[in-house]
């Protein structure tokens, strides 16, 4: 094989998968915009995701900019060089990394040092099988660490909140996969896909569960019994309110497939693969013989554009305004802020995101003044330029749940006045929002193309030692939205949500399949 023209394959592969999402999602996608309520905060957000998809494709920019874990299954005719292929998809993921498509993301588990090109132990994943076909089957998907957070494993039998005793049948099965779906509420980007698996060990159920996301969105299970689980699932998931982004809404599952593989007597696993809606997975038939691509694969069917116009102005709620905010922000303009409304700021504001909020929870001093600034939860894809100069190439928000721990204490310390990330956070930083005078905001996830274009210039970088995504970028911002979803005053939407969803689940108790 021409290993050359097989390595660029991979090369486009990668830079097609982390910028073009495929038709089936894109489909998917759009089912979910025209079933929401006009006006609302979900309608809101899918109008940022189409944008956002729209602009991925014009700039071939990441769609969000945690380009996750890659991980490759890879089919190959008897007689194929898998050493030599591994090397080749190497190569092509470096170069995809020093260009901008990839955010270099693995990070030695020990030291916490970023390999800065995407290799190490570990990482990518790549999966080999050998078939009896005379074509290489690449497949790859880029499933970021907000939605592999959520990602959950249950032992049968086992008490679930809401939904009482899951037994060892395809009701507890059910109810499982129900919990899933409720558990990770907003912070793996919700509306979202789901890939199940029943059955294995610890391992191979995750592995199984995985494996489905890899199948069409459109497609059917050739099993009965799992075809109308998939049905149940995806119809009565999305009654459970919690919507896109957590913020309520008639689309939270946009797509289930389950599979199923045997199990040991006294092991009953049921394991769940959470993916968002920037569902990035595509793969490529490849001649075996020069490298070449010959076929692509989940591009099949109608194609879905979305307009490249920004988000239409609309009134999320009748009693909600839009805010906006020069930094820095004072106490007085916080405490008039309240959940539901829109905030839009202009001037600087700094990202962190878990190494930053260690580091701060112990050291004496930050690297800027920070009282009354803005602290962004994001981990951006940057690109340096011939003169030295940084750009950001994608700057979506990451999930805010991880800085629990450091938030409010961060803030009271710093004079810190605003926390933008995604999925909310808990009681510690509610509180501290109240005692000190400070707001949560909730951007969209995933819309890293959105919200780099409302970066207008990089200002600096201190802690560059933690690596490109874990560094404190300093940015200059125009209109960059967000929605007040915890305020100064004890309200949280994302506890909101969670109870009254919680509420909805409990109506799935009763046996379904009995």
């Amino acid at each position: 094989m021409n290993l050359e023209t097989f390595q660029q394959s991979m090369y486009t592969l990668i830079v097609e998968t982390s910028t073009n999402l495929p038709k089936d999602v894109r489909r998917a996608v759009k089912r979910a915009k025209e079933l929401e309520n006009a006006g609302t905060r979900a309608a809101m957000s899918l109008d940022t995701i189409t944008t956002n998809i729209k602009m991925a494709d014009d700039n071939i920019s990441p769609i969000c900019q945690d380009t996750g874990m890659p991980t490759f299954k890879v089919k190959t005719p008897v007689g194929a060089n898998q050493i030599h292929i591994q090397k080749a998809i190497y190569t092509a993921i470096e170069q995809a990394t020093k260009d901008g498509k990839l955010r270099p993301n693995s990070v030695d588990s020990l030291d916490g040092s970023n390999s800065g090109n995407n290799l190490g132990p570990g990482t990518p994943v790549i999966k080999f099988e050998q078939w009896e076909e005379d074509y290489i089957d690449a497949r790859l998907i880029l499933k970021g660490g907000g939605c592999e957070n959520k990602n959950i494993q249950y032992s049968l039998p086992c008490e679930l909140e809401g939904l009482g005793k899951a037994g060892r049948d395809l009701d507890g099965i059910r109810k499982c996969i129900m919990h899933s779906v409720y558990q990770a509420q907003g912070q793996g980007c919700s509306a979202g896909f789901i890939g199940v698996g029943i059955g294995g060990d610890r391992s191979s159920g995750y592995d199984l569960a995985k494996a489905q996301l890899f199948r069409g969105v459109d497609d059917v299970n050739e099993n009965e019994e799992l075809r109308k689980l998939e049905e149940y699932v995806l119809k009565h998931a999305n009654e459970l309110g919690i919507g896109t982004m957590g913020f309520g809404g008639e689309t939270t599952l946009l797509g289930c497939k389950i599979g199923v593989m045997n199990r040991l007597p006294a092991s009953f696993f049921v394991s769940v693969a959470y993916n968002c809606w920037a569902y990035r997975r595509l793969g490529v038939a490849v001649n075996a013989e020069t490298g070449e691509i010959k076929e692509w694969f989940y591009q099949d069917g109608a194609d879905v554009s979305f307009d490249s116009a920004q988000p239409e102005e609309q009134e999320v709620k009748s009693e909600s305004r839009v805010v906006t905010l020069e930094a820095p922000i004072t106490e007085e303009q916080i405490r008039e802020l309240k959940v539901g409304d829109v905030v839009q700021i202009n001037g600087m504001m700094y990202t962190g995101r878990d190494a930053i909020h260690k580091h701060l929870s112990t050291a004496d001093s930050a690297p800027v003044d920070l009282n009354g600034q803005v602290i962004y939860h994001c981990g951006p894809v940057m690109l340096k330029d011939e003169d030295g100069q940084w750009h950001v190439k994608a700057a979506g928000p990451t999930t805010s749940i991880r800085e629990e721990p450091y938030q409010g204490d961060i803030m009271k310390r710093f004079g810190i006045r605003a926390v933008i990330g995604k999925g909310g956070m808990g009681p510690k930083t509610l509180q501290a929002l109240g005692e000190h005078g400070g707001v949560y905001l909730n951007a969209i996830g995933g819309a890293a193309q959105y919200y780099a274009d409302c970066i207008k210039g990089v200002e600096g970088v201190d802690l560059m030692q933690f690596g490109i995504p874990e560094a404190m970028w300093h940015l200059r911002v125009e209109g960059f939205t967000a929605v007040v979803t915890m305020d100064s005053h004890g309200n949280s939407l994302h506890e909101e949500v969670d109870k009254s969803s919680l509420e909805k689940l409990a109506k799935f108790k009763e046996p379904v399949f009995a």
